[in-house]
């Protein structure tokens, strides 16, 4: 699909019918888009940057997107061909919230070993905070990406071990509102 820019094929409009939440009218349009946009069929780090800071010119995009980058490239590529592109985007605006946890969980695990540690969270959140600069008016208890981590564990790491399993990021997410609202806001971020 990423050689051959131009259209996609029966077999790949098919495919990705029964891989996304998108019809074939959708699939197409988004084709479309994402050509124009991405001429070659794919979308380069550089390029994805670039689009965060044209979205986000208040804040410090480009370690959120450099971050945000690696959970769409899927096979490592260097690059986001349409198919990867368009799965993370029917995942964050359609997919179901088990599906959303799941991938959110992706973008906090940092070094993909199926736990997000305090670090790890912290330089999401971080990022997070540079991306949206002075946009958004935060509590005293999440003035710091410090201490929006330090409450997202004492909520979610249940054994306190210094790791969120997915398990763990589930349950947490579940019991505390906010941060199922936080994932809506990933819609806009995607």
């Amino acid at each position: 699909m990423g050689a051959k820019a131009s259209k996609l094929s029966k077999d790949d409009l098919t495919s990705l019918r029964q891989s996304t939440y998108f019809d074939r009218r959708e699939i197409q349009q988004w084709h479309k888009g994402f050509l124009r946009d991405c001429p070659s069929g794919q979308l380069t780090r550089q390029d994805f940057v670039k689009i965060y800071k044209q979205f986000f010119p208040f804040g410090s995009p480009e370690e959120f997107a450099n971050h945000l980058f690696s959970v769409f490239d899927k096979d490592n590529s260097g690059s986001v061909d349409f198919r990867e592109f368009i799965t993370v985007l029917s995942t964050t605006s359609r997919g179901t919230l088990e599906e959303k946890l799941v991938w959110t969980f992706q973008l906090y695990d940092l070094n993909h070993d199926g736990f997000i540690t305090f670090d790890e969270m912290l330089t999401i959140v971080t990022s997070i905070y540079k991306m949206m600069g002075s946009m958004v008016k935060l509590s005293d208890d999440e003035a710091t990406p410090e201490l929006r981590v330090r409450k997202i564990f004492k909520l979610m790491d249940k054994n306190e071990d210094g790791y969120i399993t997915l398990d763990e990021f589930r349950e947490g997410s579940r019991v505390d509102p906010s941060i199922i609202s936080s994932l809506n806001l990933y819609d806009g971020l995607v």
